[in-house]
C-alpha cells in the first residue's frame, strides 16, 4: 500500500513522524511539496525565507534518495494538488506534520475531509513542536496568555520529549516517478542582483547540516549560554533558529542533543540547558498565541493599541532599514539582517523597540520587513515578539520599558566588537564613543575618519525627547475593553 508524506516545514528525515509513520509499512513512498500560491491559507514566504527554502528543498531531496523516497514538487493549491497526486501514485495513506495557523489549519482540515471521502487514509503528526496549543490548559480551560506558567505547564504536561531515528531505505519503485516541477524552476534564489550572497556563505542547508551546527554549538558555545546569550559578539548564541523554522532540526531533536551536553558535564552546565529549553518552550508560546489568536501578524493581541497614535514616517522606517539612524548598535543589527538574512536576539529587541518606540511606527511595519528579510521568518515567533516588544502582545514588555540604544550597546557590546563588525565607518572610534559617536570631540572624529552626517549618521531623533514622547503616547491609550 503506497504512501505519500506532504512535506511542509518539516524539511528533514530524522525525527519526523509523518515520514516515520509512512516508512513503518515498508512499502514503496513518495514525497510531495508543494509551494502553495496566494490565498490558499499559509502566509506567502518572504525573500529570504524563500531562498532558504532552496537550498532546503534541495537537501531534502538527496536526503531522501538515500530512503528510495522521490521528491515531487508542484506548485498551486494543495487542496487540488493532494488528491491529484494520490491518485496519480495509486496511494493509499497520506501523512503530514501538523501546522497551527488558524488559517492553515482549515485548509488542511479541508484536505482531509476530501482525501478521507476518496478512500484514503490521512493522518497527521506533532513534528514541530515540544508541546501543542492544545496540551496544556488554564485551570479555567482558557489558553496561556503569560509565559512563565505556560513554561511550568508545558514542562509539567508529560509529553514523550524523545527524538526518533530517520527510518531505514524503503523498497525502490520500479518506476521513478517523474511528475513534479524542477527546483530551480521555482525562482526562490535572487539572481540579477544576487543580495543572497553572503547568506550563502553564512547558512548551510539540509538536516546533516543543522545537526553539524548545533553540535558545534554544544561543544564551544553552549557553556556559558544562559548568560553569554544576551552577548552578540560572543560564540553563546545556537544560531538554531533558521534550521528550526524550516524544520531542518526538530525541536525534540534539539534539546535531546542539549540534555546530553548538560548530563556529560555532571550538573555544570544545568543553568544553561534549563535557559535553553525555556527559549524552546518561548517558540512553543508563540504558536499557542498564533494557534488561538489569529490573525498575529495584522491586529494587536491587546485591543487597547487599535487607538495607540502610531506615526507615518517614512523616512524614518527607511534608515531603519538601512541601518542609518545613527545610533550604532541598532545600525548594527539592521545590517547583518540585510547581508545575513538573520540578527542576533538581543539586538532584535532593541531594534524592534527603537522603531515602535523612539521612532513611533506600527510594529507592523517592522513585521512585515522582519518577514521579508529573515531567514527565519516564522509564522508564529515574528508576530508574537514584535507584538512583546511593542508592548500590544500577550505577556507584553511593560510599557515604560524603551531599550536604552546607547546604554545597550555599551552593556552587551563593551569592547565594540559586534559594532565594529558592521558599522566599519566608525570601527576607528574609541571604545568610549563608539556607541554615542555624536558625544566625542571633534578631535576624536576627526583622527577617527568620522565625519558626523556624512560619513556616518547623526541620530535621526534624539533618545531621551523620544522617550518621553513615547511614554506620553502609551499612557493616553484608551483601558483594554
Amino acid at each position: 500500500m503506497t504512501s505519500i508524506v506532504w512535506f511542509r516545514d518539516d524539511l528533514r528525515i530524522d525525527d519526523n513522524p509523518a515520514l516515520a509513520a509512512a516508512a513503518a509499512a515498508g512499502k514503496p513512498a513518495a514525497a510531495i511539496y508543494v509551494l502553495e500560491t496566494e490565498n490558499c491559507g499559509p502566509r506567502a514566504l518572504g525573500g529570504a525565507a524563500r531562498w532558504k527554502l532552496h537550498g532546503a528543498l534541495s537537501a531534502l531531496r538527496a536526503d531522501l534518495a538515500t530512503l528510495n523516497i522521490p521528491l515531487i514538487l508542484c506548485q498551486g493549491d494543495a487542496r487540488v494538488l493532494a488528491p491529484t497526486f494520490a491518485a496519480r501514485l495509486e496511494a493509499r495513506r497520506f501523512f503530514w506534520n501538523r501546522r497551527y495557523e488558524p488559517a492553515a489549519v482549515a485548509y488542511d482540515k479541508t484536505i482531509k475531509a476530501t482525501l478521507s471521502a476518496a478512500g484514503l487514509q490521512p493522518e497527521s503528526f506533532n513534528g514541530a513542536l515540544l508541546v501543542e496549543p492544545w496540551d496544556v490548559s488554564t485551570g479555567s480551560g482558557g489558553f496561556y496568555k503569560v509565559f512563565t506558567p505556560f513554561c511550568k505547564a508545558a514542562r509539567a504536561s508529560g509529553r514523550d520529549l524523545r527524538p526518533c531515528a530517520a527510518p531505514r531505505p524503503l523498497p525502490e519503485w520500479r518506476t521513478t516517478p517523474d511528475l513534479g516541477d524542477r527546483l530551480d524552476d521555482w525562482g526562490l534564489r535572487p539572481t540579477k542582483p544576487n543580495w543572497a550572497a553572503q547568506m550563502e556563505e553564512t547558512w548551510p542547508h539540509g538536516g546533516q547540516a543543522a545537526a553539524e551546527a548545533f553540535t558545534e554549538f554544544l561543544n564551544q558555545g553552549f557553556a556559558g549560554y544562559a548568560k553569554g546569550r544576551d552577548f552578540p559578539a560572543t560564540t553563546h548564541c545556537s544560531r538554531l533558529s533558521p534550521h528550526l523554522r524550516f524544520g531542518e532540526i526538530s525541536p525534540r531533536r534539539a534539546r535531546a542533543l542539549a540534555l546530553r551536553a548538560a548530563e556529560a558535564s555532571a550538573g555544570a552546565h544545568d543553568s544553561d540547558f534549563e535557559a535553553f529549553e525555556r527559549e524552546l518552550y518561548w517558540r512553543d508560546f508563540a504558536y499557542n498565541l498564533l494557534f488561538h489568536a489569529d490573525p498575529l501578524a495584522s491586529q494587536n493581541f491587546q485591543k487597547k493599541f487599535d487607538d495607540f497614535p502610531w506615526r507615518r514616517d517614512e523616512i524614518a522606517l527607511k534608515a531603519w532599514q538601512d541601518g542609518q539612524t545613527g545610533y550604532p548598535i541598532i545600525d548594527a543589527g539592521m545590517r547583518q539582517l540585510w547581508q545575513t538574512g538573520w540578527m542576533h536576539n538581543r539586538v532584535r529587541m532593541a531594534a524592534a523597540s527603537f522603531l515602535t518606540k523612539h521612532l513611533m511606527i506600527d510594529w507592523r511595519a517592522g513585521e512585515r520587513w522582519f518577514w521579508d528579510t529573515l531567514v527565519d521568518a516564522d509564522v508564529a515567533s515574528n508576530p508574537s515578539n514584535w507584538q512583546w516588544v511593542a508592548g500590544s502582545g500577550a505577556d507584553a514588555a511593560p510599557y515604560f520599558r524603551i531599550f536604552n540604544p546607547i546604554s545597550q550597546g555599551e552593556k552587551f557590546d563593551g569592547d565594540g566588537a559586534y559594532v565594529r563588525q558592521w558599522v566599519p565607518e566608525i570601527a576607528s572610534l574609541p571604545d568610549k564613543y563608539l556607541h554615542a559617536p555624536w558625544t566625542a570631540p571633534a578631535g576624536v572624529l576627526r583622527d577617527a575618519g568620522v565625519e558626523l552626517g556624512n560619513t556616518y549618521p547623526a541620530p535621526i531623533v534624539d533618545h531621551k525627547a523620544a522617550r518621553q514622547r513615547a511614554l506620553e503616547a502609551f499612557k493616553s491609550i484608551s483601558p483594554a475593553a
